[in-house]
């Protein structure tokens, strides 16, 4: 027929011009709805490795995950196959949300910032499912885009591997806490969208927005302020519908917070009271109500919320809190009592707010960001733009950039105590708040009340009405330019608020207290509480800046309250001050702080060395000083600090007088970012290097202090600072290498890594680490394309440190924690090279330095038998090959060259390349047949076959090696053998034929080959067992030997019978070996046997066969046994056999193979009873009870046959006969076994199946049950053996099963359908009676013979039932009711009556006169029913029931008329009374009657000889 293409949904086809594609577009144009099935797309092709590879235009994000959807696609098959449901579920949920996101990436419509937030999720889904599947760890470049090896470093590729395998193990250390958000950035953001406020309030409000930490009761962001209008929208008309605002600088901390909540205080502007009209008090700011949301999944990222997805905030009045918890709790803290409230009736106000139809509440939309402001703008500009208002942290963020510049005061006001004194109620208290300088001047706008609301003057607090300790808890910002920071004070006025106007004119501050922002000592306000002094007196006087800023502002709460501060309790002046203020012993007020300032400090060190200028003779003092500043305030100020120094060290360039102090400030600075609580800022220095760092000179110092230490220690003198010098190695040597000087400095250091790294193996650990960071350094710059000309500075790297990185790994052990960072330098330093390095250091070469490529080959060898990386790092292990390869086939070349002439002939240094070369070729890492097609095309399009290279040059080498050859055998014969069993046709073709040369070579010199024999057929068993080879093998090495034949110089080949003995005798092994390596390696149990297989009892009689096995290879002997037959220590042969039997007989025991068991017992009794004379032991162990009184169910016979040619050689075309377990159906077996080959294709027909499907491609299964033929043991034959006894050889030690199935021949009697019915009978033989390969063939059962046969079974089930009911009293009657009622009254067939019928006819006797032995046997099996019918009539007589009598009583009618009939017709049979006994054992039958009952039961007898009545009384 037509050719055909045979494809997968997903596949990709080229279509060339030409035929094809004109086929191809007539066929789809037939196609309605073509686009439904087909997709068509753009391809390029492209040059790879000297082959034409086609590629689909489409973006490489989305061809990465179409891959990946067909791998995980593959093995998610193969875990549902494996029953991994936990698993399953967990790879289709990955896989539902990849196919949904290149669904959006392929619609095209994805803005920008979209498109990057997409690619990161897919990205890392990506990294996280390969970790979890156990593939290959994909490196990505900064931007998610899969790092390219030909054109990273090799540095650069072991870091990204090192930091790809750290994100993806936190990644699944977050997946199993359920938090699903990726924490690469340590900047987190949430975006807020106020889509509306629905409150009908009457009166402008002030919405405060912000997030708050319920655990710890605090708020932790900014406020975000939206003015809102009494008609119901924003004040300022412009913000409708554009309400953003991004709350930034959350860091991880804050993600790992218990609860966050989303809070909005809501302060309504006006009257005191909403009822009051308009000529009341107007402006006045009081508490309305909050609203609140759990947001910590949402920011948490447990939920993914789309930013179009609108959330519901209810609205919580404050009414509803006023008079329930005592004292009033400001608004920020109402929402933690809605859930420790009953809510009292609504008053009038809520009423009227929960009466409308749309209850009162914030709409708003949330998303949850990663990264700073200036990412989030990047990457999200369709929702964070110019207009976005940023609300930032209460605090630093967990990173200060380079560049952030802050100076944010914090102030909340927290709480106040103030006396009503002459007053009947409590005062109405209102806090007016400015900032002043020392001349008492308003700085005006350096109030901002919240995020997005411009900065105003004056702030005024909430009132709460006559309330005595307010809480304000209100946090506003206060903003004043650096240079006025040291004049600067706050200055706070309390006032009295009355509701009506008139009266509230007149009210005046009745007190004042203040606070400075700046200390003397030039330091900015500690942050946190502090508790300011209350001032009063005339209200001129408190605005008069000269009356109270000399006085303290503050209270000191150690030891007396006011110690130092001069105030006295009493309503007195205060001492001294002449100002006419006095302190307020009754009033108290209090505040926080938080300085969020990257330019003031609140510590006094770190601001003289910040302003070093200003007092130059304290600068020796501040830069010791440093060292003892905590941390967190030091890296505030990392740029600054840098700054200082570096400016420092430049202005002092003409003396050293502080360069050891700086580098030493320095080096603590670098320490700090190195731990682990700062590593954050390790991007934070890397970006001051690189942009900010500018003292182009600065490395002269540095390089000049630097030698001083490391000529300090390598003298063997105490040198402190060294060890956290070298620590600091890495930035140090940037801040040098910044200052372009890498001429100078690359010689000093190559001294210095020689000696560090020739102690590698056992220096100090820090010392190990830093120096290989150093190297990775300097080899990372070198690598770069803009660093300029780098061939002498590689040149000297190789000279200088190639060989003690060799002989350092060598030496190191493989489990050393630095191992993989020395391999990485060495194969960096390879990769580094170019021809002229390698021409050049080889040129150095003499016979005594050949130690150099024993080493490497050494160091080569064994880094390619096991690496150092894990086992995923794909890329890694790849890059390495691909440079040893090169490195392996230059040093070739040289040995070529230079050590195999005769004079030079290396016999060692050739025997190390050899096996080198295999170990390479035969390396896990290679064997492309082993890993997916997605894994294997991704290696052949960027790596090519490495195998097929470097096999090449081998079979090249050893036919140069001329008469040097027979060295190398037989040695060589298993490395080579191990190389061409590896499935790759190009590679076999090439290096099996050296198999022949050995033989030639072999032959020429000894005039046989008997080692090369030996040795290859001791291997051959050896590596096909492992997993080498297969058919193609097989085919492979015929032809060889058919080519080399061909070739004179081989031409004896073909003459030597030996040769063509051994071709055959290695064709041989080989079917075998495979034949017993795929049985072996078969997950099915079953198929480990070809026999059949018993799967009672959990297979403990199988285990028992196979350890019988075992026990055989001992003797009952005293002679202590083997190494590797003892169990437990030293063991006799007798102590062994013996445990083994005591075992064996126990398995048997559960197997219920007592007959078993009782033999093995008689073998152990002999040994007690006239060996070791342990009559104790004698007494144990006898099972004949269990045979008489236990019930073992018969199990199912099931006939299996394994049809197609996609089934392995030992099942191919093969019958096997399978016993069941306990009470198995066929329907549950045959499930079983299609589970096993899950592709198969079920037949259900029972005949043999034809040649079309023999030989077809696919896997067939056919299934049915057959029945066991009894052979009864010569030793039970003609003996009146009990029922259960032979009962267990009805099932057990058989060998032929029978299968039989009706037919028709000749002409059908519509009256009487038996007389036409043919039973074709199948007879499986058994090679063994235990497992083993199975024969069949085919017999035909005649109608006649199928009644007997029919006949025989009935009378023996009710023989069977008979004695089961005398043994055991407690059965339940109704089968044996069923059993006899379906005989006297039967309905199946139509009883023997219908035999009568077809058989009994003087027509049959004349035309089947052959049958007459037969039909006598017929009339004797009908007579003899008739007293086995009537022995289980009257033993169900005596067990039935009363009210199954009258069932009884037919039954017994009907018996008596079937019994005159049959007697009359055939003779009279009689039985003994069943109920003699002759012992306590139930008896079966009387002798003759079991006689009579195994003589029928055969079906080859050629006489009947059964007795009469009148017979048997003789």
């Amino acid at each position: 027929g037509e050719k055909q293409l045979s494809l997968e949904v997903g596949d990709t086809v080229h279509i060339q011009e030409g035929e094809w594609k004109n086929k191809l577009s007539s066929q789809f144009s037939k196609i309605t709805k073509v686009s439904e099935f087909v997709q068509f797309s753009s391809m390029c092709v492209c040059d790879s490795r000297d082959e034409e590879v086609v590629m689909s235009t489409e973006m490489p994000l989305v061809k990465e995950v179409t891959t990946t959807l067909r791998e995980w696609g593959s093995i998610w098959k193969q875990l549902f196959v494996a029953n991994k449901e936990g698993r399953v579920k967990q790879v289709q949920r990955l896989m539902w949300e990849l196919m949904e996101w290149r669904s959006q990436l392929l619609s095209g419509t994805l803005p920008s910032d979209e498109f990057k937030e997409l690619k990161q999720k897919v990205t890392s889904k990506i990294d996280y499912g390969n970790k979890i599947l156990e593939l290959d760890q994909v490196v990505r470049d900064e931007d998610g885009n899969i790092l390219d090896p030909e054109r990273a470093s090799v540095i650069s590729l072991f870091r990204a591997h090192e930091e790809a395998t750290a994100k993806i193990n936190e990644r699944i250390k977050e997946e199993q806490k359920d938090m699903a958000r990726i924490q690469s950035s340590p900047t987190h953001s949430l975006y807020v969208f106020v889509r509306n406020f629905v409150c009908r309030i009457g009166e402008d409000s002030e919405l405060f927005m912000s997030l708050y930490d319920p655990i710890k009761q605090c708020i932790i962001s900014e406020n975000y302020l939206i003015r809102w209008g009494k008609e119901g929208f924003p004040k300022e008309i412009d913000l409708l519908n554009n309400l953003k605002v991004v709350f930034t600088d959350l860091g991880n901390k804050d993600l790992s917070r218990e609860k966050i909540y989303l809070i909005c205080q809501i302060v309504r502007v006006g009257r005191m009271d909403l009822r009051m009209d308009k000529k009341y008090t107007q402006g006045l700011r009081r508490p309305f109500g909050v609203a609140v949301m759990d947001i910590s999944d949402i920011i948490k990222g447990k939920i993914e919320c789309d930013e179009e997805k609108q959330f519901f905030i209810p609205f919580f009045p404050y009414v509803l809190f006023s008079s329930c918890v005592p004292p009033p709790l400001p608004l920020s803290c109402l929402f933690f009592s809605i859930r420790l409230v009953n809510f009292p009736p609504y008053n009038s106000i809520s009423n009227i707010i929960f009466s409308l139809s749309n209850p009162p509440g914030l709409w708003v939309t949330m998303k949850a960001l990663v990264g700073d402001i200036v990412q989030i703008r990047k990457e999200y500009p369709h929702l964070v733009d110019r207009s976005t208002v940023v609300a930032r942290k209460l605090g630093f963020p967990e990173i200060i950039m380079p560049g952030d510049v802050r100076n944010d005061i914090y102030l909340t006001l927290q709480a106040g105590d103030f006396d009503k004194y002459n007053k009947t109620t409590q005062k109405t208290v209102e806090v007016i708040m400015w900032v002043c300088d020392e001349e008492g001047k308003v700085i005006q706008n350096s109030i901002c009340l919240g995020a997005g609301d411009k900065a105003v003057s004056e702030y005024r607090s909430v009132i709460y009405y006559q309330i005595k300790q307010p809480r304000w808890m209100e946090t506003f910002k206060v903003a004043v330019p650096l240079e006025e920071m040291h004049r600067i004070h706050l200055r706070f006025m309390f006032r009295h608020r009355s509701s009506h106007e008139s009266k509230d004119k007149s009210e005046k501050n009745f007190a004042m207290a203040f606070v400075r922002l700046m200390k003397e000592d030039g330091t900015v306000l500690q942050d946190g509480l502090h508790d300011l002094v209350v001032f009063k007196g005339d209200s001129k006087r408190m605005e008069d800046v000269s009356s109270y800023l000399s006085l303290p502002s503050t209270r000191h709460h150690h030891g007396d309250p006011h110690k130092g501060a001069t105030v006295s309790r009493s309503s007195s002046s205060l001492s001294g001050s002449g100002g006419g203020l006095s302190v307020s012993s009754r009033d108290s007020f209090s505040i926080s702080t938080l300085v969020c300032s990257t330019k003031l400090t609140q510590n006094v060190g770190l601001l003289g060395l910040l302003k070093w200028r200003t007092r130059p003779e304290l600068l020796k003092g501040n830069l010791e000083k440093l060292k003892i500043i905590d941390g967190e305030e030091v890296v505030k100020f990392l740029q600054d600090t840098l700054d200082a120094l570096f400016n420092i060290m430049m202005e002092h360039s003409q003396t050293d007088d502080y360069d050891i102090l700086v580098f030493d400030a320095l080096i603590y600075i670098i320490g700090l970012i190195a731990d682990r609580k700062f590593q954050h800022f390790n991007t934070v220095l890397e970006a001051y290097i690189k942009q900010h760092f500018s003292a182009t000179l600065a490395y002269k110092k540095l390089m000049s202090v630097l030698k001083r230490y490391l000529d300090v220690s390598s003298r063997g003198e105490q040198c402190e600072p060294i060890l956290r010098t070298l620590k600091a190695l890495e930035y140090i040597f940037k801040f040098i290498v910044r200052s372009q000087c890498r001429d100078v400095l690359l010689p000093m250091m190559l001294r210095e890594l020689s000696g560090a790294l020739a102690s590698m193996a056992d220096g100090p650990h820090d010392e190990r680490r830093n120096s290989l960071e150093l190297l990775n350094n300097i080899l990372e710059v070198l690598s770069r394309d803009n660093v300029g000309e780098t061939f002498q500075h590689i040149q000297d790297i190789v000279v200088s440190l190639l060989r003690i990185i060799n002989r350092t790994v060598i030496t190191m052990g493989r489990e050393h924690a630095l191992i993989s960072r020395v391999v990485a330098c060495m194969t960096a330093i390879l990769s580094q090279m170019d021809d002229r390095h390698y021409d050049t250091y080889i040129e150095t070469f003499t016979v005594p330095d050949l130690d150099f490529l024993m080493e490497s080959f050494i160091l080569f060898k064994d880094q390619i038998g096991k690496h150092v990386y894990p086992s995923d790092w794909m890329a890694m292990i790849m890059v390495q090959n691909r440079v040893f390869l090169r490195a392996i086939n230059t040093y070739a070349d040289t040995m070529n060259q230079k050590f195999l002439s005769n004079d030079d002939f290396e016999v060692q240094l050739w025997n190390n390349y050899f096996h080198l070369a295999v170990a390479f070729i035969t390396q896990e890492s290679l064997q492309l047949q082993h890993f997916s097609p997605t894994k294997r095309n991704k290696i052949l399009a960027k790596y090519g076959d490495m195998r097929s290279l470097i096999g090449f040059a081998i079979r090249d080498i050893w036919y140069k090696l001329g008469s040097h050859k027979i060295c190398f055998i037989p040695g060589m014969v298993g490395p080579i053998l191990e190389m061409t069993l590896i499935p790759e046709e190009e590679l076999r073709r090439a290096t099996i034929p050296i198999f022949f040369d050995m033989i030639t070579c072999e032959h020429a010199q000894f005039g046989n080959f008997h080692k090369f024999e030996n040795e290859i057929i001791l291997k051959l068993d050896h590596e096909v067992e492992g997993g080498g080879g297969d058919e193609r093998y097989i085919v492979h090495f015929l032809l060889a030997f058919e080519n080399v034949t061909l070739n004179t110089c081989h031409k004896f080949l073909s003459n030597k019978p030996q040769v063509q003995h051994f071709v055959s005798l290695v064709k041989g092994l080989l079917i075998r070996l495979l034949d017993y390596r795929t049985v072996m390696s078969d997950d099915s149990r079953n198929n480990r046997m070809s026999c059949t297989v018993n799967l009672l009892g959990e297979n403990y009689t199988e285990a028992a066969y196979t350890l019988l096995l075992h026990s055989r290879l001992l003797k009952w002997s005293d002679d202590m046994c083997s190494p590797q037959f003892e169990l437990h220590g030293s063991q006799t042969q007798r102590q062994l056999k013996e445990t083994l039997y005591d075992t064996i007989i126990d398995y048997f025991d559960k197997g219920k193979m007592w007959e078993e068991a009782i033999t093995l017992c008689k073998e152990l009794a002999e040994q007690y009873e006239n060996e070791i004379f342990d009559y104790e032991l004698l007494s144990k162990r006898l099972f004949y009870e269990n045979i008489m009184k236990i019930l073992r169910p018969k199990p199912d016979y099931f006939a299996v046959g394994y049809y197609g040619q996609g089934y392995p050689p030992f099942l191919r075309n093969k019958v096997f006969i399978h016993r069941g377990k306990e009470y198995e159906r066929r329907e549950d077996f045959q499930n079983q076994l299609m589970s096993q080959f899950p592709s198969s294709v079920r037949l259900n027909t029972t005949t043999m199946p034809g040649d079309d499907i023999r030989n077809s491609p696919l896997q067939y299964i056919q299934c049915f049950t057959v029945q066991p033929v009894l052979e009864i043991p010569p030793r039970l034959k003609n003996k009146p053996v009990p029922d259960q006894i032979i009962n267990f050889y009805k099932s057990n030690y058989v060998q032929r099963f029978h299968y039989s199935r009706p037919v028709r021949k000749g002409p059908v009697d519509p009256n009487n359908e038996f007389a036409s019915m043919w039973i074709e009978r199948t007879t499986f033989t058994t090679v063994y009676k235990l497992p083993g390969i199975l024969r069949w063939f085919e017999t035909t059962l005649s109608p006649l013979e199928n009644a007997i046969e029919t006949m025989d079974s009935t009378n023996d089930k009710i023989l069977t039932m008979i004695n089961q009911y005398q043994a055991d009293w407690s059965l339940p009657i109704n089968p044996l009711s069923m059993l006899l009622n379906g005989i006297v009254d039967p309905a199946v067939m139509g009883g023997f009556a219908k035999y009568e019928k077809a058989f009994f006819t003087e027509e049959y006797t004349q035309q089947h006169p052959e049958d007459r032995d037969k039909l006598l046997r017929l009339k004797d099996l009908i007579a003899w029913q008739i007293p086995l019918l009537g022995g289980g009539i009257s033993l169900h007589g005596k067990r039935v029931t009363d009210d199954l009598r009258p069932f009884h009583e037919r039954m017994e009618e009907c018996f008596k008329q079937l019994k005159k009939k049959v007697e009359k017709e055939y003779g009279v049979r009689e039985l003994p009374d069943l109920d003699e006994r002759k012992s306590t054992r139930p008896r079966s039958m009387l002798r003759s009657i079991r006689q009579s009952i195994i003589s029928i039961s055969s079906l080859q007898g050629s006489e009947c000889g059964t007795p009469t009545k009148s017979q048997a009384d003789r």
